[in-house]
This record gives C-alpha cells, sequence and structure tokens, in this order.
C-alpha cells in the first residue's frame, strides 16, 4: 500500500463540496455546539486563572499527545482512502479506510487509559472548575468521534460490498469531511486544556 499522491493519480478538482449537504448540516451545528463551549472555557478561564493554571500542570501531556497523533493519523489514512478511490483504487482505499478505523479506535482507547490516570491521581469531575470544563468539553468531543467511528463502521461496510466507485463515492467524502472537522476540533482542543497552562 502506497502513499497516493494528491494530483499525480486522481483526476483534477472540480471546485465542488464533497460529500453531501446533510453532512455539512451536521458539521455546521458540531462546529456551533463546540463554539459554544468555547466560549464557556474562555468565560471559565477569565473568572479562574488560577485553576486553569494548576490544573493543566496536572493533566497527562503524553495523554493529550498519543490522541492528537491518533486523530491526525486517522485523518489522514480517511484522506487516502479518498484519494485512492478517485484515482481508481478501490481495494487500497478499503485498506487505508481499515487503517483509519484502527487508529480511531485507539483514541477511546487512550481516553481510558487517559481517565484511569486521572483517577489514579485523584482527578475527577469535582476537582475544581478546570476540570469539570475539561471533563465536560472532552467527553463531548468523544461522542462525536464515537458517531464517526460508527461511520467509519458503516462506510466501510459499504465500500466493502463494492458500492463506492471512482465516480461516486459521495459516502466516503461525507465521512472524511465529518472526521476532519472532529479532528480540527481536537485541535482546538489540545492546547487549550494540555498546553496553556
Amino acid at each position: 500500500m502506497s502513499l497516493p499522491t494528491t494530483l499525480g493519480d486522481a483526476p483534477p478538482a472540480t471546485g465542488r463540496v464533497p460529500g453531501n449537504k446533510g453532512i455539512w448540516v451536521g458539521i455546521c451545528c458540531e462546529f456551533v455546539e463546540f463554539l459554544v463551549l468555547f466560549i464557556v472555557y474562555f468565560v471559565a478561564r477569565a473568572h479562574f486563572p488560577d485553576a486553569f493554571h494548576s490544573g493543566a500542570e496536572r493533566l497527562s501531556q503524553t495523554a493529550g499527545v498519543a490522541i492528537t497523533l491518533l486523530m491526525v493519523s486517522s485523518s489522514f489514512f480517511i484522506a487516502c482512502s479518498v484519494t485512492s478511490l478517485r484515482a481508481g483504487r478501490g481495494r487500497e482505499s478499503i485498506a487505508w479506510l481499515i487503517a483509519g478505523l484502527v487508529a480511531a479506535l485507539g483514541y477511546p482507547v487512550a481516553k481510558y487509559l487517559e481517565i484511569q490516570w486521572n483517577l489514579a491521581h485523584g482527578i475527577d469531575g469535582e476537582s475544581g472548575i478546570f476540570f469539570t470544563v475539561y471533563y465536560y468539553l472532552t467527553f463531548t468531543h468523544m461522542v462525536h468521534a464515537f458517531w464517526g467511528i460508527l461511520g467509519i463502521l458503516w462506510v466501510l461496510t459499504r465500500h466493502s460490498f463494492g458500492i463506492y466507485t471512482a465516480d461516486e463515492h459521495s459516502g466516503l467524502e461525507a465521512l472524511a469531511s465529518y472526521w476532519h472537522a472532529t479532528d480540527i476540533i481536537w485541535l482546538v482542543i489540545f492546547p487549550f486544556f494540555y498546553v496553556l497552562a
């Protein structure tokens, strides 16, 4: 399985919006939901700067980095799946999609281990305002990621039955668009809680 080129084998971009209208409505709703949560984050941070300073130092940055790498890798693999299918390489596209699923499944595993680490260090949702916001926002993101994982399984099943072709693969593009949006939101969450002490 070789890395697909973005331009070499794939047909030229047509300027159309990938996926379908329904997924973009869902992505817009997702962005609005997290925009509200980010506003809550900044309001809480402005009122309790000391809690946010000390709270970030208590979290496991290893867990945050691991989740970030898993999300970025999964997004990359799914993008490779789309590119491969556009170039007419269906089996390679499925292999990339499976790789994306495996990386995506690493996220809940890493999150579970992080929570176990937190509890072992006395960190729960009642450990202060920072951790209340942290748990609420990261769990909300986890729910969106769970929907995305279900989407990967659904698209992978359809892809395995040959539903998608080089000419018609809007379902795969819709999945990739949603997963990229979820990935981008995590890339905002990560510095908020794990880096900006």
